[in-house]
């Protein structure tokens, strides 16, 4: 347990680190150059650092990928609702990833036998997803309230656009879902119609976004969705599957 005292970064009654002290910028820059180490490939990604209770004595693989993780929230309301998936969240921001750090490791201690199968890297996603993760590894990808970048000029920073499509449906298995969700209209159009026109995701129906128990979680689970709801605020989804090409199956 970690310790205490008057300027602990923990809480004396949780154990669980004290955000205040790892507050950051809402966003980053996602071209600007930041050091920190990357894998060369996703076979370089060392594992039993990440999950020691269960590696190097298990053959699993990350499942879910929560792009632009924030606090962690999403990330540890789905390590128990899949406690058998490997899942990672991936931060840029140093402070808010080192706060899902101790955050996550405080809950394993607290919580004997749960949350070993979550971890966080700090990383940029819209750089390094391919030195991750293998073609098809992935079985869900989220991207909850991202940065809209408002100017025309900056909509290259976006982490959802055509191109970066390329490589989530690469990294995704074929019936794998794309999670996305904004406050903002705009990017939520802008979001929508990138998923719409890419001739590798299709929508989920509305029968199959009532059964699916995480879609539930995007608008909650965040600290971002928790404000928009307590300020009475819209929200915009966009759920998509990853598929065949129509060429291909046809």
């Amino acid at each position: 347990m970690p310790e205490t005292g008057v300027k602990s970064t923990f809480s004396k009654s949780t154990g669980l680190p004290r955000k205040r002290f790892y507050r950051a910028r809402a966003h980053s820059n996602p071209l600007s150059d930041s050091h920190f180490p990357v894998p060369i490939s996703p076979s370089h990604v060392d594992y039993s650092i990440h999950f020691p209770q269960i590696f190097p004595d298990s053959s699993k693989k990350i499942q879910f990928a929560d792009v632009g993780c924030g606090f962690g929230g999403l990330l540890i309301s789905l390590a128990t609702l899949f406690p058998e998936t490997l899942m990672v969240g991936m931060e840029l921001r140093d402070k808010v990833s080192e706060y899902v750090k101790e955050r996550i490791l405080s809950l394993r201690v607290a919580n004997p036998g749960q949350y070993q199968n979550a971890s966080v890297v700090r990383t940029n996603s819209m750089k390094y997803i391919p030195n991750y993760f293998e073609k098809g590894q992935l079985s869900k990808m989220f991207f909850l309230f991202p940065d809209p970048h408002f100017k025309e000029k900056n909509h290259r920073r976006r982490v959802i656009s055509p191109f970066l499509l390329d490589e989530y449906a690469y990294v995704l298995g074929v019936g794998g879902i794309i999670y996305t969700i904004t406050d903002v209209e705009e990017l939520g159009d802008w979001m929508k119609s990138c998923l719409e026109n890419h001739p590798l995701f299709e929508a989920l129906t509305e029968k199959e976004l009532e059964a699916d128990p995480v879609v539930k979680l995007l608008s909650s689970a965040t600290e971002e969705g928790q404000k928009v709801a307590r300020n009475e605020g819209q929200t915009f989804q966009a759920v998509y599957r990853r598929i065949v090409p129509t060429e291909q199956t046809s």
